[in-house]
């Protein structure tokens, strides 16, 4: 199957300026550390919304530079007066949605604000440059990215042939100043040293995925067969191990990309 006979999806990434920022900040300091942990001394490391720099001081003394990103003008003037000797520490105040990855490798360690999660996971997986990342979000928003409600969502579907998406620490509300209303968690972001489809692939993989996600039919299959003839969209799921009647939400990420290789085989 060749690229054109995917309809080319028309969804985009954009960055939402409507989404007002909350955060609840970390009021562990054990929890801090434990977060930075796997930092290392040749660690170039983005964070995002500081506050009042609890998870900052850990990371600063693992990294070889930390570069934040903090909006509010009272938590920077904090951060610049606790942490403004440190050589290797970097401030910006403006809207990190609209801030340049690095271009050399790094990571980003993070408790984010709640309401701007998924533009802050988006740009994760858009940076070319990132290894890893380490995002405390709300457990809901985690457990429905990595598969534990038994279902998975089309970001996961789409970022899959790149990056692992997983499920790490469970945080209790109360580790939490103000304490929020729902649990949090970890969710760890990884990029694969080599994609699991050619990179050429990857734009008409997704174009795949938005049609298997539009519903029509009440089955993967069927929403294929907007595109694909019947007994082809019934042969290639087959063959993927994709029940003919399967919504597109339980299918796994790695049926996903067997999905793709049948069609364009």
């Amino acid at each position: 199957m060749s690229r054109s006979q995917f309809p080319r999806s028309r969804e985009s990434r954009p960055v939402s300026d409507r989404k007002r920022l909350s955060q609840n900040f970390l009021a562990d300091p054990h929890l801090a550390r434990r977060l930075a942990a796997d930092v290392g001394p040749d660690d170039l490391v983005v964070e995002v919304g500081p506050g009042g720099g609890m998870l900052t001081g850990p990371l600063l003394d693992r990294a070889r530079r930390v570069v934040a990103y903090e909006k509010d003008r009272h938590f920077a003037e904090r951060l610049r007066s606790r942490f403004g000797h440190r050589e290797h520490f970097r401030l910006h105040t403006g809207d990190f949605r609209d801030a340049h990855p690095p271009r050399e490798p790094f990571r980003v360690v993070a408790n984010v604000p709640f309401a701007i999660t998924t533009d802050i996971v988006r740009w994760c997986l858009d940076a070319r440059a990132l290894t890893d990342a380490s995002l405390v979000v709300q457990l809901e928003f985690a457990r429905k990215h990595t598969g534990d409600y038994g279902r998975w969502s089309k970001l996961a579907v789409d970022a899959w042939p790149e990056h692992e998406l997983a499920l790490g620490v469970r945080i209790g509300r109360d580790r939490f100043r103000p304490v929020p209303k729902v649990d949090a968690a970890v969710l760890h972001l990884r990029r694969r040293p080599r994609p699991l489809l050619p990179r050429r692939a990857l734009a008409d993989y997704r174009d795949m995925v938005a049609l298997g996600f539009t519903g029509v039919g009440g089955s993967l299959a069927a929403s294929l067969r907007q595109a694909v003839p019947a007994r082809a969209a019934a042969r290639a799921c087959a063959e993927a191990g994709i029940a003919k009647d399967a919504p597109c939400g339980l299918v796994p990420p790695d049926r996903w990309i067997a999905l793709y290789r049948a069609l364009t085989r």
